[in-house]
């Protein structure tokens, strides 16, 4: 069996407190997961689990206190700034908020040929790549000229991806990318990833607070409680028959359409709850 693209093993990340000789806060708590080359794992849990901490150590945004993280048979935990560059190229992050992180006084083209640039792409190789990029998150050509604030919550989120995309990354971290758009446009951009992801063989690290769409999009599925893995297999498997009492918790959490469903989701809900004392 081939080694995964992306292995975490026993993460730990502690942040300072403020004030004197007060404790660090641990965050993650000896943390495991795995991706494979072209999947796409889920990592689902509340506000505060430590899902999102897991997507920065992965990035270099936030400390490796213990365990390590490698990414292509490489130990990339404690890089230096050069040596993070070069991985950079081939792991990208899509943000949750597309508008904040697209420099709101540069072109779509600018902001899209900017990486491709930085690498030492000509600029009439960026514009054809710019090009190429836009007509694969299904954007009009027109769209290279004009500003972030000229489109849509779900245009954005597509420029944003495929500015992921630019330097033909190997894994995309995903940070929530669809919980700001309304539930047509998620639909929509969820099957783009998809789309792409069968046309490129990218892998994702998709992170959420929503079982229902990690299970549209993922392979496997980790459930992280308070910072550590409760749960982790097949997509299938944890959302359709969960064996952890958090993880049901979350999938009774999920609304649906049927009224007197919905209430009877919400007491059995509640009667985890209790039963678990919290």
């Amino acid at each position: 069996m081939s080694a995964p693209l992306l292995d975490v093993q026993n993460l730990v990340t502690e942040f300072p407190r403020r004030g004197w000789r007060k404790p660090p806060v641990r965050v993650l708590k000896s943390i495991n997961l795995d991706v494979k080359a072209g999947e796409t794992v889920g990592l689902v849990g509340e506000s505060g689990s430590g899902k999102t901490t897991i997507g920065r150590a992965v990035l270099g945004l936030a400390p490796v206190t213990g365990g390590k993280i490698v990414f292509d048979g490489q130990d990339i935990s404690h890089l230096k700034p050069a040596a993070r560059r070069a991985v950079s190229k081939d792991i990208q992050v899509v943000f949750q908020d597309p508008y904040t992180s697209l420099n709101p006084a540069m072109t779509i083209a600018d902001i899209l040929a900017e990486p491709l640039v930085v690498q030492g792409m000509t600029g009439a190789k960026a514009r054809a790549r710019v090009a190429g990029l836009l007509e694969r998150v299904q954007l009009p050509a027109d769209a290279a000229a004009r500003l972030p604030r000229e489109f849509s919550g779900g245009q954005r989120q597509r420029v944003a991806i495929a500015r992921a995309l630019a330097m033909e990354p190997k894994l995309i971290v995903c940070d929530e990318p669809v919980s700001a758009l309304d539930l047509s446009t998620q639909a929509r951009v969820l099957d783009l990833f998809l789309e792409i992801q069968e046309q490129t063989g990218v892998a994702y690290l998709f992170i959420s607070h929503d079982l229902a769409v990690v299970r549209h999009l993922s392979h496997r599925v980790c459930v992280l409680y308070h910072g550590d893995v409760v749960e982790f297999g097949e997509a299938g498997q944890v959302t359709d028959d969960p064996s952890h009492p958090y993880t049901r918790r979350l999938l009774m959490a999920s609304p649906v359409a049927d009224p007197a469903r919905q209430r009877q989701r919400r007491a059995d809900r509640h009667a985890l709850v209790a039963a678990a004392g919290e």
